[in-house]
């Protein structure tokens, strides 16, 4: 059953789906009077719901019970630099995928790309709808919120999370499996991943006085993205419920 993202403010028993949802649910899908599909609220609600009306630019619903997901524990969040190319969009679907709560894009030394000035709302508001496909795709009904761009300095000094972890390349540091094991149940992650190049040495010395642990995701130099996504696999497993 096809899903759509409505707004909560938008939910009753009776419901207005409006905008590029809209759009794609009468152009594209080509949805009449009489189908069905899903609905949810990317704050881990849905429900199924009817289609009572279409015109190009709506559709009117009834709207069955709805269902609540609860978050999952720990919350994740995934502060990325901002590597080259589409990386990033790659980065924030399957980060979705794998239940993150919120995406925190960086500006390092090393970044290649520099977003700034006009393009940074450009490229969150792509960022975001690239999340919200993550979610219709894959039935997850908790959308992640991907943040506003934000230089490495700045954001550190204001980076929250009962643990937060570094992926490191530096000799000698804990593995990730030693630094998750050594947490007690930690209810808010943030895991902190470097771009091409990896972070500077000034950057990884004030992340960690800034209470970033240091921890290697192994012997092999990863990807930013493969990187992203094996450290985030390893907090779901770790802290996964029974």
């Amino acid at each position: 059953m096809a899903r759509f993202y409505l707004s909560p403010d938008a939910w009753g028993a009776q419901a207005l789906l409006t905008g590029d949802e809209a759009k794609h649910a009468a152009q594209v899908l080509r949805l009449r009077r009489g189908d069905r599909i899903t609905v949810f609220d990317g704050r881990g609600r849905s429900a199924a719901a009817e289609i009572l009306d279409v015109s190009k630019n709506e559709l009117r619903l009834e709207l069955g019970a709805a269902v609540s997901s609860p978050g999952l524990v720990p919350e994740i969040c995934l502060a990325q630099a901002v590597p080259k190319g589409k990386t990033m969009d790659l980065i924030v679907q399957k980060a979705v995928e794998l239940g993150v709560h919120t995406i925190q894009p960086l500006i390092t030394r090393h970044t290649v790309v520099q977003v700034d000035g006009d393009d940074a709302p450009r490229k969150s508001a792509k960022w975001q709808r690239v999340a919200l496909e993550a979610c219709k795709q894959c039935g997850q009904d908790l959308l992640p919120e991907v943040l506003p761009v934000r230089d490495f300095a700045s954001w550190t000094e204001d980076s929250t999370g009962d643990l937060k972890i570094i992926a490191s390349l530096l000799p000698g540091v804990r593995s990730l499996r030693e630094v998750l094991r050594g947490a007690a149940s930690p209810r808010q992650v943030t895991l902190l991943v470097g771009p091409e190049g990896d972070f500077s040495a000034a950057e990884g010395a004030a992340a960690m006085e800034a209470g970033f642990l240091p921890a290697s995701l192994g012997a092999i130099v990863l990807r930013a993205e493969t990187a992203a996504f094996f450290g985030i696999s390893a907090i779901r497993y770790e802290f996964m419920s029974a």
